[in-house]
């Protein structure tokens, strides 16, 4: 009986220490999975409206207030997507201008950066 017992508690540390380690820096932290549902989401957003090759103008259009919807605790992200909603915003008002298109393409390649694939450029 005593012995049952020892095996019984040994079971019972052995499934406590693979608990433990499951939660331990392993797993993905709450940032992380907060950044790649706005990934998603960013990627969804992009992908919508006018070919941005054929109305690039259209293009930014759409992407305005689709973009200021988005919302995440990752600072750097939500700077970048701020950014780019600014960029995309002036790119619109100003009929493509060559200076806006610049903005696009800067805002652009951070967003790109923290969100690879999500093709943030006209």
């Amino acid at each position: 009986m005593d012995r049952l017992l020892r095996i019984g508690a040994l079971a019972i540390v052995i499934g406590s220490i693979g608990t433990l380690s499951a939660c331990g820096s392993s797993g993905r932290s709450t940032s992380e999975t907060a950044s790649s549902t706005t990934c998603r989401q960013v990627d969804a957003v992009l992908s919508d409206g006018p070919d941005p090759g054929e109305d690039p103008v259209g293009y930014a259009e759409a992407q305005i207030a689709p973009l200021l919807q988005i919302r995440t605790t990752d600072q750097s992200l939500q700077r970048a997507l701020d950014r780019l909603d600014s960029a995309y915003e002036a790119f619109f008002s100003e009929d493509g201008s060559a200076e806006a298109r610049k903005a696009v393409t800067e805002a652009a390649r951070s967003v790109n950066a923290l969100c690879p694939g999500a093709d943030a450029g006209l």
